[in-house]
């Protein structure tokens, strides 16, 4: 497969991180963005001020509006919010060519049905094959061209060849694998336990405590990755605890900042009103807990974040109801 032409679909700052990489292989990149104005920046000004400011874009990237431009592609990357995949794919789907691979670069579960974004693809993009781009990435550091390491897992080895020939650099480096379930698991739960130690750190609660909650959360991860099919040893790598030992430690992650805000007393109207981009756990949290309660899965982590952030439940009485759980043999934390 010769490819000379990659769609992004999203100009978001991952969207537009990510067309910057890939420019850098001299490939053809052109990035759908919803806002005509973004698309305007990227094309006159080589740059996304709103998205992603004090980056200054390959020439090499061109932006347009029009969906199905960015889809007739030899690859398309869908970096859309997780919340819109399913719409976004169905928009998309006349427009690609026949056996278009799609790469998944979104994190999260649909929150009306519980799937996955594999799973919507497979759904709405009929006949081509898929794949999962995860891992400890912030957008900003890819852009910069800093060091980064990412899982791309499909289940076609042929066409993840492929697609690392086509998006890795020497600085943007894809490991193979084909754990699609694992990488996508690893990805979406991770966002939720990144809230719960943001709320941690707006707490006090020291490092210990933070430590805990990684540790425990991983424990749920790696559940819920083995009842949905995936394999546990997928969530020891990137898209596992790599991506936790990311979003859960830096002010970075969307996700860990609007958990310190929480945890500082901060309503969750009043923070998610201030921002422009999406925290992706707060509608996964109710996604993952649905889903864990469907697979008769334990993850009280996960259920609390739900709790407190779609259901209006105390950050006090649900860090009280973790604090009070009883001991168990540490041996048992993945049943």
């Amino acid at each position: 497969m010769y490819i000379a032409k990659i769609g992004i679909i999203g100009a978001g700052a991952w969207g537009t991180a990510l067309a910057q990489a890939i420019a850098s292989k001299r490939h053809n990149t052109i990035v759908w963005a919803f806002e005509e104005e973004v698309a305007n920046n990227i094309n006159l000004q080589n740059s996304n001020p709103d998205y992603l400011p004090g980056i200054k874009l390959s020439a090499g990237i061109k932006a347009t509006t029009d969906i199905k431009e960015a889809a007739n592609s030899d690859v398309v990357l869908m970096v859309t919010p997780a919340q819109f995949m399913r719409s976004v794919a169905e928009a998309i789907a006349p427009a690609l060519r026949p056996l278009t691979p799609i790469v998944i670069c979104s994190k999260g579960i649909e929150q009306e049905t519980g799937q996955l974004m594999t799973e919507i693809a497979s759904n709405t993009l009929i006949n081509h094959p898929i794949a999962i781009l995860s891992g400890p990435t912030f957008a900003e550091e890819v852009a910069r061209g800093l060091p980064t390491a990412v899982t791309l897992a499909t289940s076609d080895k042929v066409v993840g060849k492929t697609l690392v020939d086509a998006i890795g650099t020497q600085t943007f480096r894809p490991y193979l694998n084909h754990d699609v379930i694992g990488a996508e698991i690893g990805g979406a739960i991770k966002n939720v336990l990144a809230i719960a130690c943001g709320i941690a750190e707006g707490k006090r609660f020291g490092n210990n405590g933070r430590a805990a909650l990684v540790t425990r959360g991983l424990a749920e991860m790696t559940r819920l990755c083995v009842a949905k099919g995936g394999q546990a040893q997928t969530i020891m790598g990137l898209s596992g605890i790599g991506d936790l030992a990311l979003t859960c430690t830096s002010t970075q992650s969307r996700n860990y900042s609007l958990g310190i805000e929480l945890g500082e007393g901060r309503k969750l109207s009043d923070i998610m009103a201030g921002r422009k981009s999406v925290a992706e756990g707060v509608f996964s949290a109710a996604a993952v807990s649905a889903l864990a309660s469907k697979l008769k899965i334990d993850m009280p982590i996960s259920a609390g974040i739900n709790a407190i952030v779609n259901h209006g439940e105390s950050v006090e009485k649900i860090i009280r109801d973790l604090l009070s759980r009883p001991f168990r043999i540490e041996s048992e934390h993945l049943q």
